[in-house]
């Protein structure tokens, strides 16, 4: 069976923006900002742990997509010391159990995007996606219609996730 391909040309602007990096007005690092901020609702952030914490994916792919990030600002893997990779990890963990028992979903994607080149939209600061998935939830809205459909708010998705932690 050949395999099918479908344009997402309509993520190109995105794609060639990410250049100009997600900083604040400031110059900050939004991530670096989000890991100082208090776990609540109106920040975003859903659970910390002493490296590391979750954040709500501020442009989402589908309903609870989720981020993991290192507290510390580093942009690699290899860069986390051994403390905050297994902090990294046991967080990644809680994220999808977290997920299973908010959405019972019927699969997960758990994945990082190593840099601008692999598609990384904050390529100088590690982060890490989990988004629950179900059997037909892609449709034609976003190739053909540019449009993604999320059937909940950033506020429902941080209350059903925070309260799964």
């Amino acid at each position: 069976m050949a395999l099918e391909r479908f344009s997402a040309a309509w993520r190109e602007d995105y794609v060639a923006n990410v250049a100009q990096g997600h900083a604040s007005e400031d110059g900050a690092c939004v991530f670096c900002e989000l890991a100082e901020e208090p776990v609540d609702e109106s920040t975003g952030v859903i659970a910390k742990s002493e490296l590391s914490f979750v954040v709500l994916n501020a442009f989402p792919y589908g309903s609870g997509h989720i981020l993991v990030l290192p507290k510390r600002h580093v942009s690699a893997v290899q860069d986390l010391s051994e403390a905050e990779y297994e902090d990294y990890f046991w967080m990644l963990r809680r994220s999808v159990v977290a997920l299973e028992a908010a959405y019972s979903p019927e699969g997960m994607n758990v994945g990082m995007n190593l840099g601008q080149a692999a598609g990384a939209g904050i390529p100088k600061h590690l982060h890490g996606h989990v988004l629950p998935r179900w059997i037909g939830d892609t449709n034609f809205m976003t190739t053909i219609g540019e449009t993604r459909v999320l059937p909940e708010s950033l506020q429902s998705t941080w209350q059903k996730v925070h309260g799964n932690f």
